[in-house]
C-alpha cells in the first residue's frame, strides 16, 4: 500500500465503497472529512440487556463465531425490533433512538461547504444496507458516502476484522482527497478510538517524508460516551429465539455441521415471595440506620421473601400454591445484627396460610452494609415487636429471581435439570469436540471484534462495549443476595413429586418456540395472571436501593407476537413462527 502512487486513487475508485449512488464532489472542492461510526455513536443500536441474560450469554450472542448465521451484529432483525419495530418507527424517525449531540453535529457537518460526510460502519452491506440506508432517510440526513462492511472490497480486498476494514476506507479518503486539511472520526468505543488515533499518527508519520503522496492531515478521534439501550423484554427474547431456530436449521440443513445445537435456558438464583415496589418502599421506611453511616455504604433490598435459595422443587412449589400464588403477610418485628443487617420478622395473613422458606422463619431483608451478607440475618438475636397498629401488611407473589442463558441443546436433559447452571460450560470440557462455537476460550469471546459491553461506562473492560461484565440488578454469579443456607424448610403444609418435561422442539436442533422455553409442568394450571414482571423494584428510590425483581418473562401465548404487545409482557413467538 505504502508504494500506491496518487494516481490510483479516484474519486470513482472511492465511491465504489459506499452503498448510496451520490455523485462525489471534486477532490478540490474537499477541505474537510468527517467521518461518523454508527452503532452506539450516532444511533443507540440496542445491546443485550444485562438483566435479562447471564454475563457469559451477553458476550455469547455478540459472538460471530458462536453462532452459524453470525449472532447479534449479523441479524438485522436485531436492530429492526429497536423501540416498537420498524413499521411504528420508521414514520416516526426512530425518535429517541439517536444520539442528539452526535445528531447535530452531523446535520453541521452535512450543511458545511468544503466538508465530505460519512457514516462509517463494520454492518455487512449484504444485511445491512437497506435498514441503514432508510433509518437515515427518516431524518433526511444526507451523508456523502454510507459505507458497510463489504464481503471484499472494491479492489478484492478482504478484511480480517472492523478495524482491518474502515482503515482501509480511511486510507482511500485521505488519498483521494489529498487537499483536505482535516479529518475527524467520532468513535464510540475505546479500542477503537486508541487504533484510529495510532493509525493517524503511523500516516503523519509517514506524510512527513519529502516522498510523501499528500501532505500531513490534521486528525481528531473524537470519543463519545455511549448509552445503553436495549429491546423491549419480550421482543428481545423473541428474537434470540428466531435467531437460533435459525441456527439450528443451518445445522440440520448440514451446512454447518461443525457447530452445535443451541436453545434458551433459565438460571433460577433464588424462588421467593416477590414484594412489589411499592411494598419495597413502604418496607424501606422501617429501616433505622445508625447516624453517621453513609447512604452508599448501605444496599436497600426489601424485595422478597426466601422459599428456597435455587430452582424450587415441584413438591416445594405445590406446597406454597404455585408461581404467581398471592399471599398476604404482616411486619411482626425488627431486628438488626451488629449494625450491619436489618431485617424484618412477619407471618402470614391468615395465620395458618401454609407457606415454606428455607430460613428458621419467614424474613424480609431490609438492608444490608457494605461487606455483609443477607443470609447473615439469621444470625440476628434480638427482636423488637412491632406495636399493633403499626405493623405494616403487604401482599407478595410466589416467582423466581432469573435470567435467560444460551447453552448446547443436551440429549435428555429434562426441563428442571436445565434449569441449574451447568458450571462445566465455564471449562469448554463437555462440549463435543471440533464446533468452532464452543473450543477453547470462544465461550467468553472477549477477544472478538464485534463484541460490545453490555452495561456501564466507557473505557474498562475492553472486549465487551459499554461497561463492565457484571450482570447489573438481579444478575450475580452467586446468589448471594438471598442464599440464606439453613439446611432446613420450616413452613407448614404438604407436597408431592416434582415433574419434568421436554416440552415441544423434536430433538436436537429441532425448531422451537419460546412456548418451548416455558410450556411445561412447572408453571402448568398458573393462569394468565402469570405476566413478566420487569419492575425494578427500589431501584427508582432515593436511597439507591437495588433490588430487581423479575419474574420469567411469559414466552408464549395465545396470540402471535407483534410490535403492540413490547413493553406490557402480553404475546410470544407461536410454534413455528
Amino acid at each position: 500500500m505504502a508504494g500506491q502512487k496518487l494516481g490510483f486513487y479516484t474519486v470513482t475508485g472511492l465511491k465504489r465503497w459506499s452503498c448510496i449512488a451520490k455523485e462525489l464532489p471534486p477532490i478540490s472542492q474537499v477541505k474537510a472529512l468527517h467521518v461518523y461510526d454508527f452503532d452506539n455513536t450516532l444511533f443507540k443500536s440496542p445491546l443485550p440487556n444485562a438483566k435479562l441474560w447471564s454475563g457469559e450469554t451477553a458476550g455469547f450472542l455478540q459472538s460471530m463465531e458462536c453462532f452459524a448465521n453470525g449472532g447479534w451484529w449479523h441479524d438485522s432483525r436485531i436492530l429492526e425490533a429497536t423501540g416498537q419495530g420498524i413499521e411504528k418507527e420508521e414514520p416516526m424517525g426512530w425518535k429517541g433512538w439517536w444520539n442528539e449531540q452526535v445528531l447535530e453535529l452531523v446535520e453541521l457537518s452535512i450543511n458545511q461547504t468544503g466538508v465530505l460526510t460519512i457514516l462509517l460502519t463494520g454492518r455487512a452491506e449484504d444485511k445491512f444496507a437497506d435498514l441503514l440506508r432508510r433509518i437515515v432517510a427518516s431524518r433526511n440526513l444526507a451523508f456523502d458516502m454510507i459505507c458497510l462492511k463489504p464481503q471484499a472490497g472494491p479492489s478484492n480486498q478482504t478484511f480480517s476484522s472492523t478495524m482491518n476494514y474502515k482503515q482501509a476506507i480511511l486510507r482511500d479518503l485521505l488519498y483521494t482527497y489529498k487537499d483536505a486539511d482535516e479529518i475527524r472520526l467520532y468513535e464510540d468505543r475505546v479500542k477503537h478510538t486508541r487504533a484510529f488515533r495510532d493509525y493517524f499518527e503511523s500516516i503523519n508519520k509517514a506524510l512527513h517524508s519529502p516522498s510523501a503522496e499528500r501532505k500531513p492531515i490534521n486528525a481528531e478521534v473524537i470519543q463519545v460516551a455511549d448509552a445503553v439501550t436495549t429491546l423491549d423484554p419480550v421482543a428481545e427474547t423473541a428474537e434470540v429465539q428466531r435467531m437460533i431456530n435459525d441456527h439450528n436449521t443451518a445445522i440440520n440443513s448440514g451446512s454447518h455441521a461443525l457447530y452445535t445445537p443451541l436453545e434458551i435456558k433459565r438460571k433460577v438464583f433464588f424462588t421467593g415471595y416477590l414484594i412489589s415496589s411499592v411494598d419495597t418502599t413502604r418496607l424501606l421506611k422501617l429501616v433505622n440506620l445508625p447516624p453517621g453511616l453513609p447512604e452508599g455504604e448501605v444496599r436497600f433490598l426489601a424485595d422478597n421473601i426466601i422459599i428456597t435459595p435455587r430452582p424450587c422443587p415441584r413438591s416445594i412449589l405445590d406446597k406454597v400454591g404455585g408461581i404467581g400464588r398471592k399471599q398476604t403477610w404482616q411486619v411482626a418485628s425488627l431486628g438488626s445484627f451488629e449494625s450491619r443487617i436489618w431485617a424484618a420478622r412477619v407471618t402470614p395473613i391468615p395465620s395458618d396460610a401454609p407457606y415454606h422458606t428455607d430460613n428458621p422463619f419467614p424474613l424480609v431483608v431490609l438492608a444490608v452494609a457494605k461487606g455483609s451478607r443477607p443470609h447473615e440475618a439469621n444470625r440476628i438475636q434480638n427482636w423488637q415487636a412491632v406495636p399493633l397498629g403499626k405493623q405494616i401488611v403487604f401482599q407478595t407473589e410466589v416467582g423466581e429471581k432469573v435470567q435467560l442463558r444460551v447453552g448446547p441443546e443436551i440429549e435428555g436433559e429434562g426441563d428442571y435439570e436445565n434449569l441449574y447452571v451447568n458450571k462445566n460450560l465455564k471449562r469448554n470440557r463437555d462440549y463435543p469436540e471440533g464446533p468452532p462455537q464452543f473450543e477453547r476460550n470462544s465461550y467468553r469471546p472477549q477477544y472478538n471484534d464485534e463484541n460490545r459491553r453490555t452495561n456501564g461506562a466507557n473505557g474498562v473492560n475492553g472486549g465487551y462495549r459499554g461497561g463492565n461484565q457484571n450482570r447489573g440488578r438481579g444478575g450475580s454469579n452467586n446468589a448471594s443476595n438471598n442464599n440464606y443456607q439453613s439446611r432446613q424448610g420450616r413452613g407448614r403444609g404438604a407436597g408431592n413429586n416434582r415433574a419434568a418435561n421436554r416440552g415441544r422442539g423434536g430433538g436436537r436442533g429441532g425448531y422451537k418456540s419460546l412456548d418451548d422455553v416455558q410450556n411445561n409442568s412447572r408453571y402448568a394450571n398458573q393462569g394468565s395472571s402469570y405476566q413478566p414482571n420487569y419492575d425494578d423494584g427500589p431501584s427508582n428510590l432515593a436511597t439507591g436501593a437495588d433490588g430487581y425483581n423479575s419474574s420469567f418473562p411469559t414466552l408464549g401465548s395465545s396470540g402471535s407476537y407483534n410490535a403492540s404487545a413490547q413493553g406490557n409482557g402480553d404475546g410470544g413467538l407461536p410454534y413455528g413462527k
